[in-house]
């Protein structure tokens, strides 16, 4: 049995719950449409900052922010298009705009839909008319997120797509990561590295991107919480980022469509045709060691 409940925070927080196995999921949708928190067996998977959350001037440092229209940066904060050149923040607005619920069912899991629309604050920065449509399902172990686009606009609708998860984490150093990829670009020091399937956690930051996949499932398990996690994605995902900050309980493993400055390079960026509609989906699954 699942169920879907709400309770009046400082936002309207919804409240998935798989009552088998008692996981749950919270959902605010005023800030952003983002995850603050997914329990499996009793055990938080995320990390929140909750100073950072309860500031509505501040982006949020947690749970699973979505990346939406851009991920990562572009230079100088500009891109041009058609010409004329926008200003536009690192990630997009998706992560900081109010989305609307627009369906919740428990038929088969717990889901809950959430929308957004371009209106006049975002075709200040992207001047595109475009539909969101984003359903959460929590069923058992397992938390999937479907993605659905819409163009309406008159021309092709350049964008990407990605999803920040912040997962907490108590030693870093203990994580086993496996990522299906040979090599990385380290956004730091720009170079390609080879990976090895460990990274070196006295850095002060680990921003490092997986660009050539050889398959679109990443796993990693955590010896000390006995949690393994395994991600799936959508081949439209070709990208996949790691970072992490010296002296902060997270990690994220970040699947993106594209890399930073694509609204410039047009590299992985995709193309939605007018009146078309694609659909992506995200999955982690969480496994109990013990």
């Amino acid at each position: 049995m699942s169920a879907i409940s709400t309770e009046q925070r400082q936002y309207l927080t919804y409240i998935l719950t798989d009552e088998a196995t008692g996981a749950t999921l919270e959902i605010v949708p005023e800030r952003g449409g983002i995850v603050t928190s997914w329990q499996v067996n009793g055990q938080e998977l995320f990390y929140l900052d909750k100073e950072r959350f309860t500031d509505p001037t501040l982006t949020v440092r947690g749970g699973n922010p979505i990346l939406f229209p851009l991920c990562g940066n572009v230079v100088d904060n500009t891109y041009t298009h058609n010409g004329r050149t926008y200003s536009i923040k690192q990630h997009g607005f998706a992560r900081e705009l109010p989305w609307s619920v627009i369906n919740q069912t428990t038929t088969n899991g717990a889901s809950l839909t959430l929308g957004l629309n371009s209106n006049d604050q975002t075709r200040a920065v992207y001047p595109f008319e475009f539909e969101l449509a984003f359903t959460y399902t929590l069923k058992g172990d397992t938390l999937t997120l479907n993605q659905r686009f819409t163009n309406h606009s008159s021309e092709p609708m350049p964008f990407s797509v990605g999803f920040h998860p912040y997962f907490a984490v108590s030693d870093k150093t203990a994580l086993q990561i496996q990522i299906p990829a040979s090599e990385f670009y380290d956004q730091r020091a720009k170079v390609s590295q080879a990976y090895t399937g460990t990274f070196d956690f006295e850095l002060d930051e680990i921003d490092v991107a997986f660009t050539e996949l050889s398959s679109h499932v990443a796993v990693v398990t955590d010896p000390n919480k006995a949690l393994k996690l395994t991600f799936s994605f959508s081949p439209d995902f070709s990208t996949l980022v790691f970072w992490t900050v010296h002296g902060k309980d997270f990690y994220c493993l970040e699947p993106w469509t594209a890399g930073r400055n694509a609204l410039n390079t047009g590299d992985r960026l995709i193309h939605l045709a007018p009146g078309a509609t694609l659909e992506a989906e995200f999955i982690v699954k969480a496994e109990s060691l013990n």
